[in-house]
């Protein structure tokens, strides 16, 4: 028998979230992004449930020449564009739109050699100070680009930095409007938390780039939960109970002994561990779903094992089902989102973690 452990990736549900993206900005075309192999669903697996998106935004060619693998004959557009000159031959043959971001990246397309010019996305660092022009080079480099046999249409694109809380996006929605506003082409800025907290952006309606939320985590959680914004789980990862153990006080649990009972207690050892990508930090107090009723870990997670309080569960017990994150057979959901805050990160880390050894089944 293989070990007790599963993920299940859940098509129904991505389908449902890109369609609640979607109704945060009507009137624009949407990207599904599914760079980090589809935020660690997996781009096979994940495809069927996104395929109503208007594209797929992702980062490298190999993950671009996967979606058209799969027959995706729409836009696909590499976020962080082109890493040396010779994947301009591959954007070619694979029709693939492309972000511009450095002076050396127009220099890549000003020596590339096609029949076919190419569709680009000119980048601004608007703020966020990752990639893209300054707003003072921003059109200089438009020229540079719009000058060149080889590029086609050049559309606007920037990403916001505090679009999950208070600071929000008008600072730098101000710069992009004023540093583009007579240039032609579409633009792009809306990411997950700016889709769900500042729809309706003027400028930005005409491609929107949901990630996370199409990936059922809320972007701006702890202020607003996935249900708030009418998210379902797209992952779960769920394991068996291997083992029970009866403690009495003063008994601890795991290593460093860091768990110790004050009364008498019934404990679960779950078949998951932090090989399986379930976080190390993760502490005692970190809430499980034990055949769909809550409760929670107790000690520290091992590598291929961790234990979880049966006390008040008395039908609970071997072979149980622990679900770690995602939706419970009888529909009780546990929230990303919740396990990645008590290991203090985020929604995002945690699905990338999945470990290989995992097996992952698909949800139809």
């Amino acid at each position: 028998m293989p070990r007790p452990i599963l993920a299940t990736i859940h098509t129904q549900a991505l389908a449902h979230n890109l369609n609640v993206a979607r109704s945060h900005a009507p009137d624009a075309r949407v990207w599904a992004v599914v760079k980090a192999n589809a935020y660690g669903h997996g781009i096979e697996r994940a495809f069927n449930g996104l395929r109503g998106a208007d594209g797929f935004a992702l980062l490298d060619l190999a993950e671009a020449q996967r979606v058209r693998d799969l027959g995706w004959r729409g836009p696909v557009l590499l976020l962080e564009g082109v890493f040396e000159q010779r994947d301009l031959e591959l954007c070619s043959r694979l029709d693939l739109w492309h972000a511009v971001h450095c002076n050396e990246q127009i220099d890549m397309l000003a020596a590339h050699k096609t029949n076919v010019p190419q569709r680009v996305f000119l980048k601004m660092n608007s703020g966020m100070n990752r990639l893209g022009f300054r707003p003072e080079r921003y059109r200089s480099a438009w020229t540079r680009l719009n000058a060149l046999p080889q590029v086609d249409e050049i559309s606007h694109m920037t990403h916001f930095s505090d679009a999950d809380g208070a600071a929000g996006i008008a600072r730098q929605m101000q710069v992009f409007d004023a540093t583009t506003r007579d240039l032609p082409g579409e633009r792009t800025v809306s990411n997950s938390a700016a889709v769900l907290r500042h729809a309706g952006v003027p400028g930005a309606s005409d491609w929107v780039r949901p990630g996370i939320v199409v990936y059922g985590s809320a972007p701006d959680f702890p202020e607003h939960s996935a249900a708030h914004w009418g998210l379902q789980p797209t992952m779960t990862l769920e394991a068996k109970i291997i083992g029970v153990q009866h403690l009495q006080p003063g008994d601890t649990v795991g290593y460093g002994s860091s768990f110790v009972a004050t009364a008498p207690m019934r404990i679960g050892v779950v078949a998951c561990g932090y090989a399986d990508g379930y976080p190390r930090i993760c502490p005692t107090g970190t809430p499980a779903l034990v055949d769909g009723a809550r409760s929670q870990t107790l000690g520290r997670v091992s590598m291929d094992m961790l234990s979880v309080d049966l006390t008040d569960l008395p039908n609970a017990g071997m072979g149980s089902t622990v679900t770690l994150w995602g939706r419970a057979a009888n529909g009780a959901v546990l929230p990303i989102d919740e396990v990645a805050a008590k290991a203090g990160t985020l929604a995002y880390e945690l699905m990338c973690a999945l470990a290989a050894r995992v097996p992952v089944v698909v949800d139809a």
